[in-house]
């Protein structure tokens, strides 16, 4: 593959290998040669055992737990890329972490997704691309081009298949009102109505549902987000159009598995039958659950970066 004159390169640092060597496969070029360990002393350590000179680089590594060595380990693999002088270096975030903090809700609070955005930047990346920013308008905090998927039309195609021509039987909720948006447009893919968990949060990490917007008695609910973190949103709303709203069944889909906390005791302790997710984030083994079903973002990511490399937009890449 090689379309204007440079070679494309496929990286990897720690938290994200599996996916790299999917996506390495997809494009038929091997992952490139490259160490990230640790000193004695924790300080990160990264070599690259090939030549970058000229070429096109792409660097896959999801900021999530550890976030702030994960972080470290992509700054510090882009300046070895960048000094080593690669033509073009993309940073490839299937999941950006410290999204959340992306405004002051308070005086005197940071903006750290502002933050990140400016370390990525300055280490020396051309452009990023992700998957479902938790806040669209992230993509502003950069003075690079951020090519920003969506996992949506993978976790729809996989209901799709156990909705079939039921679509009548399937209600898609909102666990809140800051997912209205993504609800209706997830909804629309399958054909379904829509519902809304209306939840006052009392603190961070705890919320209490107040009551649903919209009908999912006797219904088959599809819960969507784009991360599930401790999972209290969203086995609150379970609970909720379950015990409130008389719904028969309950399914979960969102794009990362956070995971943190009492999510997994949760998930457990739930009425959900089966959560979907998509693999931005490794989940360990001592976290997969008989509920859990993991879906590649590989294939998206490989078109992705191919259309990148040929120049060609990525906004009409369809799953």
């Amino acid at each position: 593959m090689n379309f204007h004159g440079k070679d494309i390169k496929i990286f990897t640092c720690n938290s994200n290998r599996s996916v790299a060597q999917q996506i390495a496969t997809s494009l038929g070029i091997p992952v490139g040669k490259s160490e990230v360990t640790c000193f004695s002393d924790g300080e990160i350590a990264v070599s690259l055992h090939e030549s970058v000179r000229g070429s096109e680089c792409f660097i896959v590594q999801s900021t999530c737990a550890p976030v702030n060595d994960n972080i470290m380990e992509l700054l510090i693999m882009i300046d070895a890329m960048k000094r080593a002088s690669a033509a073009r270096i993309t940073a490839v975030i299937p999941y950006f972490g410290y999204a959340r903090q992306d405004r002051k809700a308070k005086a005197r609070d940071p903006i750290s997704a502002k933050l990140v955005a400016d370390l990525i930047t300055t280490a020396g990346a051309d452009r990023v691309l992700t998957m479902d920013l938790h806040a669209a308008q992230i993509q502003g905090f950069f003075n690079i081009p951020v090519d920003h998927l969506v996992g949506a039309p993978i976790l729809a195609n996989h209901f799709k298949k156990k909705i079939g021509s039921n679509t009548d039987d399937y209600v898609v909720v909102s666990p809140d009102l800051g997912s209205v948006t993504r609800a209706r447009n997830f909804a629309t893919r399958l054909g379904c109505p829509i519902a809304i968990i209306d939840k006052r949060r009392q603190r961070a990490n705890v919320c209490e549902v107040m009551n649903i917007i919209g009908t999912v008695k006797d219904k088959k609910v599809i819960l969507v987000d784009d991360m599930i973190d401790t999972a209290g949103t969203l086995c609150n709303a379970a609970h909720a159009v379950v015990e409130i709203g008389g719904a028969t069944e309950v399914y979960a889909g969102a794009t990362h598995a956070v995971l943190s906390g009492p999510a997994i005791d949760r998930i457990k302790e739930s009425p959900i039958k089966e959560v979907i997710l998509l693999d931005t984030i490794s989940v360990p083994e001592d976290k997969m659950l008989d509920k859990f079903t993991i879906l590649p973002v590989a294939p998206v990511f490989a078109e992705a970066i191919e259309r990148i490399y040929e120049d060609k937009p990525v906004s009409s890449i369809s799953v």
